[in-house]
């Protein structure tokens, strides 16, 4: 069971937490696919033996309720931790993940909009000619992001179902990413200029639209 003195796993929406063993239950805020649990929405992982006042779900979870005798049974849940609710505005800057890269543009999952993690995440959208502010057409979409990636942006309109966004600014851009051939040792690359990061494990470098992190108050 994880100890109450912990420091919280802030997990994020799509993150793979643990692998389904006999023993897990799925609790609110994850599901299952491919034999492993992932988070289905942005917030603090907790691990506990199950009891009343548990909320269950997936298709799991009868079956290992009935063999609680037998098993010590783990709900693992992902709970907020009393966020409001938040709508990305025009102009806000947000924290996206990569979902999907066509010539065209990037599709991303908003879920984080200023400093607040978001309960659920918002649709955004990344067209070519926003994603830098000088040579427009010279821009590479696949050069640009990979999905996966965690990039900074700005709300610059708010369509039907989705929000518009740009990272032509030079603090904006892609914060977070894994070289292809090492995503699953989770080391994260460095930025190695404005247009390009290396694995630190490898040395291999990968092109992207890099972010020039800025202290947290220069970015309004």
């Amino acid at each position: 069971k994880m100890s109450q003195e912990a420091v919280p796993f802030v997990c994020m929406p799509g993150e793979r937490l643990c692998r389904l063993e006999n023993n897990v239950v799925l609790g609110i805020g994850t599901y299952e696919q491919y034999g492993y649990v992932y988070a289905s929405k942005s917030g603090i992982v907790s691990i506990d033996e199950p009891d009343e006042k548990v909320s269950f779900q997936g298709k799991y979870a009868t079956k290992l309720i009935r063999n609680s005798s037998q098993l010590q049974c783990q709900v693992v849940s992902v709970n907020k931790p009393g966020y409001h609710l938040t709508i990305p505005a025009t102009g806000d800057v947000v924290t996206a993940r990569i979902l999907v890269t066509t010539p065209k543009f990037a599709k991303c999952a908003i879920f984080c909009v200023r400093n607040v993690l978001l309960e659920s995440t918002y649709r955004g959208l990344l067209r070519k000619e926003d994603v830098r502010e000088t040579e427009k057409d010279r821009v590479d979409v696949y050069k640009s992001f990979k999905p996966g990636d965690v990039v900074l942006a700005r709300v610059i309109n708010q369509m039907e179902q989705s929000f518009l966004l740009s990272t032509a600014e030079d603090e904006l851009g892609v914060v977070l990413a894994y070289a292809s051939d090492a995503r699953k040792l989770k080391i994260p690359m460095v930025p190695v200029g404005w247009a390009e990061m290396q694995c630190p494990l490898t040395a291999i470098k990968e092109p992207r639209k890099v972010a020039k992190v800025l202290p947290e108050s220069s970015i309004n």
